[in-house]
Formats: structure tokens, C-alpha cells, sequence
């Protein structure tokens, strides 16, 4: 019987999002596997290295480290990470392939058994296989089972029938299907029955295979879910060694991360040259620094400036908290402009605060697909929010809206289209104010005090900034080493004490 089947790759609840998730961050990590690549120097002047020619072997070691690397770190940061079975794709070559020689397999069998007398030979490798994974679903306590299916599936007894034609096939797949249903999850009870009404002995088979391999991947799920909140430590100090094998082999493989921190130790010298409000005297901490590191990487041009070596693995997960936080700067600054213009007559109105989030939340909820009008659809929300405030108001007593100020309010919500849009820019600065202190904070389990203007996103601003912190968290944990040496540097070329954090 072919194996193939039993290979499994990496999927969530969300099937479709965490696959291209994780085959995002293994597609982008294979990338930057270059044999062959000047090194930026320090200041974004090229630096001429000899070439280094690497064999094939090492290429794909290196390749299939990486690989592994970004599996285990996908198990511990996406807790919604489930094993599922491979579907190769409908019409490819492979799976052409693997049709003809299933077939064949089975065209095969059911020949044999069908000749007088019949040969028993494949049908004998069958249940070896069947036995064989019937057993690995016991756990330890399952001693009573395990003699159970020694005693009904005893191969060299098996084996004696058949050369003496009393072998009952029928039978010991009754007993297989017995006991897979004992042992399978509750979801595969509905696949259990389906195998108990098949009474001919090759389409028995062929579907008592086709549910083991979904019944491995149950078990190979439970497993995760068992030994997940145990694998922290392990999985730190794995990804961190991996990344080390990786670097020993490709010298450069830290040029985006060197320069990712040099900008961002750039960018607050400059703050604190402008006497700006958010530096302070200890900005160049390293703590601090690599803090403000982390904040960069949500307003990153993904489009033009690659990503930084050892956040790589989540460069999509960064980028969806991107569009997360781009949506709540959007949305609280359209409720700001509501409650700022319509005035205290609205401001104690019970629901109508959610009423109006809920309403501009789903007009804005495709605001980063490429077809989206984000113009148009602040227009369309503008039309609708007035509608809807005036009669609120007619409804609770108040007059309605008159036309000049529905123009002032559509016009207003127009106008935070524009980036520098001065309500836009100041909720989004208050955004990553408190993405910032959750940096902070998270050390001290103290969540940072929420900055005005965002109470109407206060849910979804907490979780994203939850995520935000578990994730860099972790990251600091694996590569903790690398960013210290590299900001030492930098802090001490630049003439600047490096304190310890």
C-alpha cells in the first residue's frame, strides 16, 4: 500500500489564512537563502565580499533547516495551527500519478482474491499496515487493547489460515472497524459508520486506510495541543540554534535586521534633536530602542523595503496587524469627527455609539483590497452616518440634522482619505502610543492606560495590542542574543552609552 497519503502539512482553523500564512513564511525565508550576496555595508554603501561558492548539498541543508525553523516557530505562534492531510492539486501530474498507482494497487488485489484459491499476499501486508497503526494510537494505559489486537490481528496465525484457506477477511475487518471506532475521535464517528455499511472486502479496505489517515492526523493534533504549553523553552532556544546553523552559512543573513535597528536608532536621535514630546533622555536605551524597532515594522512599505532577517517568519502576521491598526486609526478617527460635530446631544445615547461603529466598521472592513474606493467609501459613510444621526435625534427629541452641518460632517470624514489628515494623524499617533506602552507594560502584566479618543475601539485595540506583545515577546526570547550584540554596536559607534536594560 503507497504511503503517500500519510504525509500531512500545516493548516488552522482558518484553513485558508494560516496556509498562506505559513507558506508565505516559508516561501519569503527560502528567499533570503543566498549563496552568493554583496553585503550592505553600514551607511547603504556596498561593500565588495569574495564569492562563495556552495554546493547543491549545502544549498539544500541550509534550505530544509530553514524550512523545519519555520514550522516550529509557526506551532508556537499561531495557536489555531492544526495538522491536516495533503490534497495535491486537482489535475497535477502527482496526483494523476498517485491515482494510476492506487488503482493499480487495488485493480491487484481484488484480483488476487478473486482467484481459486485466492492469494492472500497483499491482503496479508494490508493488515500488517492496519495492525501496525491500530497500535500506534494506544496510549499507555491501553493494555487490554493492545492484547486484544495481538490476539485477532496475530500475523503468523493469519498467515497459517491462508495457506490452509481459512482465512476470514471479512471478519477481521469487522474487528479493525470495531475497534478504530474505539479509538477514533468523536468527528470520525459519522466516517465509522459509513465503513460498517460496506460489505465487499477490497472497498472495505481501501476506505478503512482512507479513515487511519484521518485518524493520524487527529492524533497527531491532539498531540500538538497536549505538549504546546511545554514546548516554549524548547522551541526558544531550537529556533535560535537553527538560526545560528543558518548564519554560520550565510554571514549576511543579518544585513536587513543591522539596518532595521540603525534606522530606527536614527529616527530617535532625530526626535530628540526636535525636542519632540515622545523622546526622552533614555531613547537610546536599548530596550527602548528595540521597542520602537518592533513599532516600525507597523508602518512598513512591504512594497519597497525588505523585511528585517529575524521577524521574517511573521512578516504576515505584522502586516495583517498593519491593516488592523490602519483600520481602527480610520474608524476612530470618523467617530471623533461624529461626536466632535454633532455635540452633546448625542454623547449620552445608549447603543448609538455602537450602532455607528458597526456601521462604518463593515463599510471600511475591505478598505486594504486592491479594488476598494477608499474615497468613495468614506463618501458612502458619510451619507450614512448622517441619516442615521438624524433620526437618533428626531427620535430622542432633538432636531435633526440641518444641511449645513451634514455637509460639514461629510466633508469631514472625506477629508481623512488624506494620511496627513490632522484628526487621522493624531488618533493614529495615540494608536501607537498605546501599541507602545503594551511593549512597555507586558513585562509588569500592567495594561497601559487608554488614550482619549479610542474608548469606541478599546476591544479591538487591547487585542490587537495582546498579539502584538505575545508576538514580539517571543521573537525578543529567540533572538535576544543577535539584536543585543548588533545594538551594542551600533550605540557604541555612534558614541552613545549603551545602558544595560
Amino acid at each position: 500500500m503507497p504511503k503517500d497519503s500519510d504525509q500531512c502539512e500545516g493548516g488552522g482553523d482558518k484553513e485558508a489564512k494560516d496556509e498562506r500564512r505559513q507558506e508565505a513564511s516559508e516561501e519569503t525565508v527560502r528567499k533570503r537563502v543566498r549563496a552568493n550576496t554583496p553585503s550592505p555595508h553600514r551607511g547603504n554603501t556596498p561593500q565588495a565580499s569574495p564569492p562563495r561558492f556552495v554546493s547543491m548539498e549545502e544549498l539544500m541543508e541550509t534550505a530544509k533547516g530553514v524550512t523545519n525553523m519555520a514550522l516550529a516557530h509557526e506551532i508556537m505562534v499561531n495557536q489555531a495551527f492544526q495538522v491536516k492531510p495533503t490534497e495535491l492539486p486537482e489535475g497535477s501530474l502527482e496526483r494523476r500519478v498517485k491515482e494510476i498507482m492506487h488503482k493499480a494497487f487495488w485493480d491487484c488485489l481484488e484480483a488476487q482474491l478473486k482467484e481459486e484459491p485466492p492469494s492472500y499476499g497483499h491482503a496479508i501486508k494490508l493488515l500488517a499496515e492496519i495492525k501496525e497503526a491500530l497500535l500506534s494510537f494506544l496510549l499507555p494505559g491501553h493494555g487490554r487493547l493492545r492484547s486484544r489486537i495481538d490476539e485477532v490481528l496475530d500475523l503468523p496465525l493469519i498467515q497459517q489460515q491462508a495457506e490452509n484457506g481459512a482465512l476470514d477477511i471479512g471478519r477481521l475487518s469487522q474487528f479493525i472497524v470495531g475497534m478504530m471506532g474505539s479509538l477514533c475521535a468523536p468527528c470520525r464517528d459519522e466516517d465509522i459508520n459509513k465503513l460498517k455499511e460496506i460489505t465487499d472486502i477490497v472497498p472495505l479496505l481501501k476506505a478503512i486506510f482512507s479513515v487511519l489517515d484521518l485518524m493520524k492526523v487527529d492524533m497527531a493534533n491532539f498531540a500538538l495541543s497536549s505538549i504546546r504549553p511545554h514546548l516554549m523553552q524548547q522551541s526558544v532556544e531550537y529556533e535560535r540554534n537553527k538560526f545560528q546553523e543558518f548564519l554560520e552559512k550565510q554571514p549576511n543573513a543579518l544585513d536587513y535586521t543591522e539596518k532595521w535597528l540603525e534606522e530606527t536608532v536614527k529616527c530617535l536621535k532625530e526626535s530628540e534633536a526636535a525636542g519632540c514630546s515622545a523622546a526622552s533622555s533614555d531613547s537610546q536605551l536599548p530596550l527602548n530602542v528595540h521597542n520602537h524597532a518592533y513599532l516600525r515594522l507597523l508602518r512598513w512599505d512591504h512594497t519597497s523595503d525588505p523585511f528585517p532577517e529575524t521577524v521574517l517568519m511573521d512578516q504576515v502576521r505584522f502586516q495583517e496587524m498593519q491593516q488592523e491598526a490602519d483600520q481602527l486609526v480610520l474608524l476612530s478617527s470618523v467617530l471623533l469627527i461624529v461626536y466632535t460635530t454633532a455635540g452633546e446631544a448625542i454623547s449620552g445615547l445608549p447603543g448609538l455609539m455602537e450602532t455607528l461603529k458597526n456601521t462604518v466598521g463593515v463599510m471600511l472592513a475591505d478598505m486594504h483590497s486592491p479594488s476598494f474606493s477608499l474615497q468613495d467609501a468614506l463618501a458612502t459613510v458619510g451619507e450614512k452616518l448622517c441619516v442615521e444621526l438624524s433620526q437618533c435625534l428626531s427620535q430622542h427629541g432633538f432636531s435633526p440634522f440641518s444641511a449645513d452641518r451634514s455637509s460639514i460632517l461629510k466633508g469631514q470624514i472625506s477629508a481623512t482619505v488624506q494620511p496627513d489628515n490632522k484628526v487621522r494623524k493624531l488618533m493614529e499617533s495615540r494608536v501607537q502610543s498605546y501599541l507602545l506602552a503594551s511593549l512597555e507594560s507586558s513585562q509588569h502584566q500592567t495594561p497601559p492606560p487608554l488614550p482619549g479618543g479610542l474608548v469606541p475601539v478599546s476591544r479591538e485595540l487591547k487585542d490587537l495590542a495582546v498579539r502584538f506583545s505575545r508576538l514580539v515577546n517571543f521573537n525578543k526570547l529567540v533572538f535576544s542574543p543577535f539584536y543585543q550584540k548588533i545594538l551594542q554596536e551600533i550605540l557604541t559607534s555612534g558614541e552613545v552609552p549603551s545602558k544595560e536594560t
